[in-house]
């Protein structure tokens, strides 16, 4: 899912990523601009930020960057919670 950021039509320009696209059977899909909840993985992203992010004030960056690790290690593992899925199912519109 592309979101319409400015550097993602240069791939015209500079054909790496579209060759790799390619060769990797991936296909972009561009949503229109300013519509974060037409992209499925934002929803996951809100719930990243609800679980692990709010309300936090870290004084370094490898803080946030271990934060962030447990949680994606914790939601793997608890894919069927009910309101990690609520928080999702609220994010995700499309």
């Amino acid at each position: 899912m592309l979101d319409n950021l400015s550097p993602h039509p240069t791939t015209k320009k500079d054909t790496q990523v579209g060759d790799w696209a390619a060769g990797n059977n991936v296909e972009f899909a561009s949503t229109p601009t300013n519509s974060p909840w037409l992209n499925r993985v934002e929803a996951q992203f809100t719930a990243l930020r609800y679980v692990a992010l709010d309300g936090t004030d870290h004084r370094s960056h490898n803080r946030p960057g271990s934060v962030v690790r447990r949680y994606i290690i914790w939601r793997n593992r608890h894919a069927d919670d009910t309101p990690l899925r609520q928080v999702v199912a609220r994010a995700s519109v499309a």
